[in-house]
């Protein structure tokens, strides 16, 4: 399983959510992507440099360093911006380090929607970079 996130710039919310949760973008193989193109089976339209790196255009994706047989996170190319509210979101779990890590995620081009509780359960609402919904809890 993979959770896929619609994105306008994959490659820039790959990076950020990576930093955000202290995983890693999963690595691409320039010398295979080129070679692809080389033989005829994709074109160069098909990729960018991101990074230094020859990569895919469609997508980027995201790994858990530490569990690396556990489902990733595919961030995929869409022409359009997001427009509604997100049906599922990421919650990250800080506990007493909400606040700062919430600041943390600010200073990274996140924004604080709104403060939340329901008895001891305290979050904010925040937005990524391109406006998807995401809980600092």
């Amino acid at each position: 399983m993979q959770v896929v996130v619609d994105s306008r710039n994959p490659h820039e919310q790959a990076k950020w959510w990576a930093a955000a949760l202290g995983w890693q973008v999963e690595p691409s193989d320039g010398e295979f992507i080129a070679g692809l193109v080389a033989a005829g089976h994709a074109r160069e339209e098909d990729t960018l440099m991101f990074d230094g790196q020859l990569v895919w255009r469609i997508g980027a994706a995201i790994i858990d360093p530490d569990k690396p047989d556990s489902p990733r996170v595919l961030f995929q190319s869409v022409p359009e911006e997001k427009s509604v509210k997100n049906r599922m979101h990421f919650d990250i779990r800080a506990g007493e380090d909400r606040e700062s890590v919430a600041q943390n995620l600010v200073g990274a081009g996140a924004s604080i929607l709104h403060r939340g509780q329901l008895g001891p359960s305290v979050w904010i609402t925040m937005a990524d970079p391109e406006g998807n919904e995401f809980c600092v809890g």
